[in-house]
């Protein structure tokens, strides 16, 4: 019985590597469109969300089937049922990677003379959500406790980005829905990075069974 349920586990961890690593390259991808200004990345982008969100349900009924068929005792069903938390802030980060992409797509961002904050921001989050992932595959204490710690660095560029935009307004109102396109791209990665934080919270919870969230 153990060795099958051990099995259906090893199954979950690999479902969960696998969508957490398209998460990555998501990210990633959203963050080199806002920077090249190119935009040949926007269908594939979409599509990983896409395959992120399939991924979701599959990790979800492989949770319902292991709780409701093997018993899990109290280590393995924190494991469970943090996947299935952290499955959740997975699917968000490739939706909101989908929106970045989506809203570049759609706007001539070229205009803007500074936007060093903006790309410092997304290789910030890009380091959270990956070090989130790597610390649920090492069942890392301390790399998720660095990732909690980080999402300061990128509050405080989301500050100072909104405080630009706020000059770039006054000085040029008939940009203003260009400014704000811009703003809600910066708005969709300090969503990612607080999705990365979830992860690396459900992780801590799962080895020690203490969830430091809200």
């Amino acid at each position: 019985m153990r060795t099958g349920f051990d099995e259906q586990l090893n199954l979950l961890n690999n479902e969960m590597i696998k969508t957490g690593a398209m998460c990555e390259t998501a990210i990633a991808l959203s963050a080199k469109t806002f920077e090249s200004g190119e935009k040949e990345n926007t269908s594939r982008v979409k599509q990983l969300a896409a395959r992120i969100e399939e991924n979701e349900r599959k990790i979800e009924s492989l949770c319902m089937k292991l709780i409701l068929q093997q018993q899990p005792v109290a280590r393995d069903l924190r494991v469970i049922s943090s996947a299935l938390k952290m499955v959740t802030d997975m699917e968000r980060i490739g939706h909101q990677s989908a929106d970045i992409v989506e809203i570049i797509s759609k706007s001539d961002l070229s205009a803007f003379k500074d936007t060093s904050y903006i790309r410092s921001m997304a290789v910030a989050v890009i380091r959270m959500v990956t070090d989130s992932i790597d610390a649920f595959v090492d069942n890392n204490i301390e790399k998720a406790e660095s990732v909690i710690s980080y999402d300061d660095t990128v509050d405080d560029y989301f500050r100072k980005i909104k405080k630009y935009l706020v000059s770039q307004i006054i000085e040029a109102p008939e940009e203003a829905e260009q400014i704000l396109n811009i703003l809600l791209v910066a708005k969709y990665f300090e969503r990612i990075g607080d999705h990365a934080v979830n992860i690396a919270e459900w992780v801590i919870f799962s080895i020690t069974g203490q969830y430091k969230g809200d």
